[in-house]
């Protein structure tokens, strides 16, 4: 009797019809498009700015046609004005900047672990009470500051007008706010039975929150201290208040005083120190950037 094969053939895939280029156009091609015209509306201020910055003119008419004079002047301008330090302002702005975000970053923290993890009276109101102070605007407070800053000066002068302590103790008075509200709502997101199971292990508040919150949230605390950073590191208003003296100032109010004076301006060695100024903040979030993503999308969620 003839024997009939059980295995069947291998069946060819059928390749798939091939898109049409009015089709990719309308279905794909917009998007490449819309993407490669959002990037160079936000390369090209950049671009300029270096442009600028390597002009040896001194002045933005010359930096109209991009690179067209190349020169490092402008930079060594920035380095040599003994009585416009910005080596200092530089080291200033990264200790005012490091210190404050960070300890913004650990208030916050501490904040959002009893708002998420605790239950007390006005534990809702107080939630609501710190995204409504951020209603409004800094500029409100300047002349509290000034006063009050003035009047610490008069018993503790390392807290008062001048110094970069009373500055960061300035910032840190407005820690929380909205990071505390972006961080309590990524601790929602952690599981309460580990806190409950080490509890039953003997475990106190700080060593829950030290050796098992903490670690689970690391991407909020990346997002909100790179934010703090770069908020603090590029704030004017009130550190030009509190910073008098020039060997105490940070790198906004330092280099305004390039182009404060309409007769002495001098845009090329302004757009070096802001070419310069700008390394620490990209620095850090390539640094930081694994945690971005992920600390945006799941801080959104509310608990």
């Amino acid at each position: 009797m003839p024997t009939h094969s059980t295995a069947r053939e291998p069946a060819t895939a059928i390749p798939a019809p091939r898109m049409s280029f009015g089709r990719w156009a309308r279905e794909k091609g917009w998007r490449h498009l819309v993407a490669a015209l959002a990037t160079l509306f936000s390369i090209f201020p950049l671009v300029y700015v270096l442009s600028a910055a390597l002009n040896p003119t001194g002045t933005m008419a010359g930096a109209t046609s991009l690179f067209t004079n190349i020169g490092f002047g402008n930079f060594e301008a920035l380095f040599s004005n003994e009585q416009r330090p910005f080596g200092r302002w530089f080291v200033n702005t990264l200790v005012i900047g490091v210190v404050a975000s960070g300890a913004t970053v650990f208030l916050g923290a501490l904040a959002a672990y009893a708002f998420s993890r605790m239950r007390f009276y006005g534990r809702r109101v107080g939630l609501l009470a710190l995204l409504l102070l951020q209603m409004f605007p800094q500029l409100l407070a300047v002349v509290a500051i000034f006063l009050l800053l003035n009047f610490i000066g008069d018993i503790f002068p390392f807290l008062g007008l001048g110094s970069m302590l009373g500055l960061i103790m300035v910032y840190l008075g407005g820690a929380l706010g909205v990071n505390t509200y972006l961080m309590y709502g990524f601790f929602n997101t952690v599981p309460k039975s580990l806190d409950e199971s080490a509890r039953i292990d003997g475990a106190s508040h700080a060593q829950v929150f030290f050796r098992i919150v903490l670690p689970l949230v690391t991407p909020i605390l990346a997002v909100v201290g790179l934010l703090a950073f770069i908020g603090i590191s590029s704030e004017f208003v009130i550190a030009s208040v509190v910073l008098t003296d020039p060997d105490s100032q940070t790198l906004a109010v330092g280099l305004y005083s390039y182009v404060a004076q309409q007769r002495s301006e001098n845009w090329g060695v302004f757009a070096a120190g802001a070419v310069i100024a700008a390394i620490p903040v990209m620095a850090l979030f390539l640094f930081l950037q694994r945690y971005i993503t992920s600390g945006l999308t799941a801080g959104s969620v509310k608990g």
